[in-house]
């Protein structure tokens, strides 16, 4: 039975980030809400130069290390379905320099979410033998990488 994550945890703020805002306590496809909750904020990011973007997901990234570490500690569960900041670091890898617009937003989300959960390799081995808050964070990137390729090639063919 997975361990039901109390929504207490959500008063720390390093546990509030981790589980996406609350987004990680959907019953059900807590990862497709992590991602989902993760729209708003690249709408922010967005924003920035590219340079910028690129300096908040390598913060991001670092930051969501020790983040999932943490909750993942308290659980006592390694990588918990309700974790989903490395949705959040994942999905705005996938944005890396899109144009912004709904159907771009739309499309990084169904490619992020495909490759989450298919885990071609070597994300699929990333999951697997990976372990503590890098090993969380790691299987995200890829699948963000495999995302972001996608979302670029389909931009140069539209271009």
């Amino acid at each position: 039975m997975p361990v039901k994550i109390p929504p207490r945890l959500l008063i720390n703020p390093l546990h509030l980030l981790s589980l996406g805002f609350g987004s990680g306590l959907a019953p059900v496809a807590p990862g497709t809400f992590g991602t989902l909750a993760a729209v708003p904020f690249y709408l922010l990011l967005a924003q920035l130069s590219l340079p910028g973007y690129l300096l908040v997901l390598v913060i991001a990234f670092a930051l969501g290390v020790f983040l999932c570490q943490y909750t993942s500690d308290t659980l006592g569960v390694h990588d918990h379905g309700g974790i989903v900041w490395d949705e959040f670091v994942g999905y705005w890898i996938t944005m890396i320099a899109v144009p912004l617009s709904w159907q771009w937003i739309v499309l990084g989300f169904v490619l992020f979410r495909l490759f989450d959960i298919v885990k071609p390799w070597p994300v699929k081995i990333a999951d697997a033998k990976m372990k503590g808050g890098f090993g969380i964070m790691f299987d995200d990137v890829l699948a963000g990488l495999y995302a972001l390729a996608v979302m670029q090639l389909t931009l140069y063919l539209v271009r």
